[in-house]
């Protein structure tokens, strides 16, 4: 088993410093939106023919995106201006913005409710600064803030338990709280290794996998936080994403530049794809079964299918 490569997306060269950070793909229209933090931009790529269409501006230093299927919506959140983006997949592209808390990043969105989680990575200097924002996407209004017991990190949503989970890197561990009262945390997992920086779910299992900096991937149950099983990486990941079609999950290693494959099944890494130094984030279409490298230094995408 392994990744083929099929080829490379020339996308915008960047006008400052920085790179590519998270990704999200829509499967409703074979679309996946990059964060282009050097360009304040998210740049769109057509998944079916895998070329660029345009890049969404004023976005400033952009960091994370996601998408919401149900609702045909993508978020943002814009680290340089404390705000998240709202567009719709067929609209004029225009996000509307909200103010969340300081510096957001990692996103995780509850479609019944439609609410909106920004995990911000906060300043050390500014005492409280470190917090989780609840937005009421319809309202377009930031409806609570909660304070978060260390650094965040990437966060996702768990329907079946109506649940954020938020990864915190120090003290190690995974912030819980529940959408029916997203006001305050609800409990918080240990994390048996430091840094805790991806986090992604097994929906079918409600298995999480949570990528730490101390190069160990991290399995648990996401109702009780029971680790299951680690596994070490080839290096510190950064963005990784589940294949719950194959059980693969892919985890995204910008030193020295790689991909881990790891068999959820098995829980051990069945391949290991070069890419680029500093490519530290992907993206992933679950309906082709494709892989994006984001390479910042040559501004580009490499792309890979996962032959099963």
């Amino acid at each position: 088993m392994s990744l083929q490569q099929l080829g490379y997306i020339d996308l915008p060269r960047h006008a400052g410093k920085s790179g590519f950070d998270h990704a999200a793909t829509h499967r409703g229209n074979g679309r996946m939106y990059v964060a282009h933090t050097a360009n304040d931009t998210v740049d769109v790529i057509d998944c079916a023919t895998d070329r660029y269409l345009y890049s969404i501006p004023r976005l400033t230093s952009v960091a994370g995106v996601l998408t919401a299927e149900s609702r045909n919506l993508v978020f943002t959140s814009n680290r340089g201006e404390d705000t998240v983006g709202i567009f719709k997949t067929n609209g004029d592209n225009k996000p509307a913005k909200v103010k969340v808390g300081h510096r957001p990043n990692g996103l995780a969105h509850d479609p019944v409710r439609n609410i909106l989680l920004a995990a911000n990575v906060g300043d050390p200097a500014i005492p409280g600064s470190t917090t989780a924002s609840v937005v009421d996407v319809d309202a377009g209004s930031m409806v609570a803030s909660v304070l978060m017991p260390g650094r965040t990190r990437w966060a996702v949503f768990a329907q079946q338990q109506n649940a954020f989970f938020i990864n915190i890197a120090d003290p190690p561990g995974i912030a819980v709280i529940d959408a029916r009262n997203p006001a305050k945390i609800a409990k918080v997992f240990d994390i048996p290794s430091a840094g805790p920086h991806g986090l992604d779910l097994d929906v079918e299992t409600q298995k999480l996998f949570c990528a730490c900096d101390a190069k160990m991937l991290v399995s648990l149950e996401a109702r009780s936080g029971t680790i299951i099983e680690q596994v070490e990486l080839s290096g510190a990941p950064d963005a990784i994403f589940f294949n719950g079609e194959l059980h693969h999950l892919y985890v995204a290693i910008g030193e020295p530049g790689l991909i881990d494959v790891v068999d959820t099944d098995e829980m051990k890494i069945v391949a290991t794809i070069e890419t680029e130094l500093g490519a530290h984030t992907i993206g992933f279409d679950a309906e082709r079964n494709k892989v994006y490298a984001l390479l910042p230094a040559t501004h580009r995408a490499s792309i890979y299918y996962d032959q099963g």
